[in-house]
């Protein structure tokens, strides 16, 4: 481009449209410069993960680059190839494969998490350890930008709905309270300075996202019923994982004196767990129902399973799934402009749909994290009445 400013020189002579045609090039406010300047080096842990494959791509689509920070060696999206996405295989309980990886990155969004099916010991060094290893190195870095992915999971089991971010938290389990840990690891670097918006998202679901909802959709494309919780006339919000990518980009681009905050994030439209989940029955067309069941029995029973490890369902999955669960995203809306695009039945099925087109590339496969599919124990024989 500076050879053509040169002829643009030589041809007019410093005259006054020399110095349009320059500013046009080159001037602060020149379209191509100003969309060169929002390009960012996101830095995104968990990168292979559910939640980092679909941010991945999201981001892509933006125009950014990414580097892409996992335990995990298999990177398996198609995405990885992409020119603007650099692959990094690391732990960020290793703090110093974490500062190496960091370097050069713009913004850092902290996806990566032992969720609650790993052991105590996992969630408490990953959670809130590698939590702080990612502040710390983005700081030494000069980043001061770092984007947290914490849970409702910090709320516990609440008494009234709907949930406000300033409600007290009372994690549920090692999972549960690591996040609040977390936060709380958030907010000591805050007072240091660094810009860190903590995004309390709700179970968000899409493309890639398997885990318990796999065993679901198993259920519902096999021609089966489903077993509920109770009457299933609870309200239970979800969120797709377009719109928490959508809050996430909110938070990298706005002000920082909007999003140091912390905010609820989830689905702005959704009826009861009954009525929600039978749209994914009602979309598999064998005519199935979901079949309600008396609380304390079941749970008691799922206790014991649990124990015995026959069950993949964990405390928190059964002791809310007969419960509301539901926060406000008034928030979010009002500060990050925040509108979620999907319900809550439209992301079941966009996910169930999803698990259809895909599901000859995990069977046989099973494991803990959200992409693939959890072990159905006795639960595989209970399918067999429905």
């Amino acid at each position: 481009m500076l050879d053509i400013l040169v002829i643009f020189e030589r041809l007019l002579n410093g005259s006054v449209l020399f110095g349009i045609a320059k500013n046009f090039l080159f001037g602060k406010n020149n379209y191509y410069i100003q969309r060169r300047k929002k390009i960012k080096n996101f830095f995104i842990t968990g990168g292979a993960g559910f939640l980092g494959i679909n941010l991945t791509r999201f981001l892509l689509e933006k125009g950014n680059r990414v580097v892409s920070f996992d335990i995990s060696p298999q990177h398996e999206y198609h995405e990885k190839s992409n020119e603007r996405v650099i692959v990094k295989q690391g732990d960020i309980r290793d703090i110093e494969a974490v500062r190496t990886a960091i370097t050069e990155c713009d913004i850092v969004v902290h996806t990566a998490a032992a969720l609650p099916l790993y052991s105590e010991n996992d969630i408490r060094t990953t959670d809130i350890d590698g939590t702080r290893n990612v502040l710390q190195t983005a700081y030494d870095a000069g980043i001061m930008r770092v984007i947290q992915i914490s849970s409702t999971a910090v709320y516990g089991i609440p008494n009234h709905h709907p949930l406000v971010e300033d409600d007290n938290l009372i994690g549920v389990g090692p999972y549960g309270e690591a996040k609040i840990e977390a936060e709380k690891i958030c907010e000591e670097f805050r007072s240091k300075g660094m810009i860190i918006p903590i995004l309390r998202p709700k179970s968000f679901i899409g493309p890639e996202r398997l885990g318990v909802f796999a065993l679901f959709y198993d259920w519902a494309s096999s021609g089966h019923g489903f077993p509920m919780i109770g009457s299933g006339n609870n309200r239970y919000q979800l969120l797709d994982v377009y719109d928490l990518c959508e809050a996430i980009y909110l938070c990298a681009e706005l002000p920082a004196e909007k999003v140091n905050d912390t905010f609820n994030i989830g689905a702005e439209e959704f009826t009861t767990m009954k009525g929600d989940y039978q749209a994914v029955l009602d979309y598999a067309g064998f005519g199935k129902k979901m079949h309600g069941f008396p609380v304390t029995p079941v749970i008691w029973t799922l206790r014991f399973l649990e124990a015995l490890h026959l069950s993949p369902l964990y405390k928190w999955v059964y002791e809310t799934a007969a419960k509301d669960s539901f926060v406000s995203i008034d928030k979010a809306r009002n500060i990050l402009g925040f509108r979620p695009l999907y319900s809550n039945k439209k992301a079941l099925i966009r996910n169930y749909q999803w698990y259809l087109d895909n599901s000859d590339s995990f069977v046989n496969t099973s494991g803990v994290s959200h992409r693939v599919p959890w072990k159905q124990g006795i639960l595989g024989f209970v399918k067999l009445f429905f």
